[in-house]
């Protein structure tokens, strides 16, 4: 299972003001960006305040929305809200057919991916706004050893950035 993390940066690396700031700083070039990855890959991974910024499942796409609220339930077909940890979610996709997901964060959510080793490529929009201070794209330690795949220009302002996570290196080296 290939697992993409992508997300929207500010040039200071935040992803937000707050954990539910809602994304209308990235602009419309980054919204179609993310649209066409998350569809291709059919599915997207995010936390619940993620998903609540966002207020209904995402369209074209199966939503996992990780959650420790067991009470919160889905009526949409293409919506799951599950308290099961990365493994677990992977391996009910895969059986379920996916080969290919999305993870849209919040900095938890990334950081439960990035400590069990699941994050293969991490893809970052840099958009023209500083907030100085504000949530990160982890939200505790966790060291990556990454090699640069491709940086393009998306539009008039934001620049995009493909990483492949090394593995190997990742393996034999602890936290920070």
């Amino acid at each position: 299972m290939k697992v993409t993390l992508v997300m929207a940066l500010t040039l200071d690396g935040k992803i937000g003001k707050t954990p539910d700031h809602f994304p209308d700083w990235t602009g419309k070039e980054d919204k179609k960006f993310f649209a066409a990855l998350s569809r291709k890959a059919g599915v997207v991974i995010m936390g619940s305040k993620t998903f609540d910024t966002f207020g209904t499942p995402l369209p074209g796409r199966v939503n996992v929305v990780m959650t420790r609220d067991s009470s919160r339930v889905s009526r949409d077909s293409n919506l799951w809200f599950t308290q099961e940890g990365p493994e677990e979610i992977l391996r009910t996709l895969e059986q379920q057919g996916y080969s290919e997901v999305v993870l849209a964060g919040g900095s938890l959510v990334n950081t439960l991916f990035a400590r069990e080793g699941f994050i293969d490529e991490i893809i970052v929009t840099i958009s023209p706004v500083i907030f100085g201070r504000g949530v990160s794209l982890f939200s505790d330690d966790v060291s990556l050893i990454l090699k640069l795949q491709a940086m393009e220009r998306i539009g008039e302002d934001l620049v995009c950035l493909k990483y492949t996570v090394i593995k190997e290196a990742n393996r034999w080296r602890s936290p920070l």
